[in-house]
């Protein structure tokens, strides 16, 4: 994004910036979707298109993380400390990062998932990113918040949206259980390196909600700052 872009997201709203990048971070998470169904018919023609998309909205989240980093003003006048937005942005950006290693490591080993996880698999991967959504949500109220100096009825529509992520979180590790046990169940069947791949996998999508919900935190003590 160009530098006059952000200096004018910058005009408008102090946070705007940052609402703009968490929802590229997002608009990356959703892209494994398609990416594992690719993956699940083999179909690693597709699969690596998909790729090539997560790893482009990655770079875009990268850029503008690099760009708000060097533009973000000093002495805004707002209840939301400096240092406090470069901690929230940088958290973000570490969920982007994750869905570009997922991608990477399944197409660069054309990992494939056991037939009788695929379906479960699938679940657990849309369960985490309602994490990633939960999580922009919240964000994106940031400017709510900032109208209201984070006061009254906003703050208690943010905190619950920080406790609907935490629940998400929780679902997200109750599913990356019953996946482990069916991976243990099938793993005889499999190569011994290509299974601890997958067990790899299953944690890094983990990551995308367990990063999520770090994000969320962050939010939550900028309010209790504020």
């Amino acid at each position: 994004m160009p530098v006059n872009t952000i200096l004018g997201l910058f005009a408008k709203s102090p946070i705007k910036p940052l609402q703009e990048h968490i929802n590229k971070v997002h608009h990356c998470c959703k892209l494994l979707v398609p990416f594992f169904e690719a993956v699940n018919v083999n179909d690693w023609e597709e699969a690596e298109r998909r790729r090539a998309e997560i790893s482009q909205a990655e770079k875009q989240a990268d850029d503008l993380k690099r760009e708000i980093r060097l533009k973000l003003p000093r002495g805004i006048f707002m209840p939301v400390e400096r240092t406090d937005m470069l901690e929230l942005l940088t958290q973000q950006d570490k969920i982007a990062n994750k869905a570009k290693d997922i991608s990477g490591r399944i197409l660069g080993r054309q990992l494939t998932l056991p037939a009788d996880t695929q379906v479960d698999f699938m679940a657990y991967v849309k369960r985490c990113i309602d994490a990633t959504n939960q999580a922009k949500k919240a964000i994106n109220e940031l400017d709510e918040l900032l109208e209201t100096g984070f006061k009254g009825r906003e703050v208690e529509l943010v905190e619950e949206m920080i406790h609907r992520l935490d629940e998400i979180e929780d679902d997200t590790d109750r599913l990356q259980v019953k996946l482990r046990r069916q991976f243990q169940q099938v793993e005889a069947q499999y190569s011994p390196i290509d299974m601890m791949f997958l067990y790899q996998i299953l944690e890094w999508v983990g990551d995308l909600a367990d990063q999520a919900e770090r994000v969320g935190a962050r939010l939550e003590l900028m309010l209790a700052r504020s």
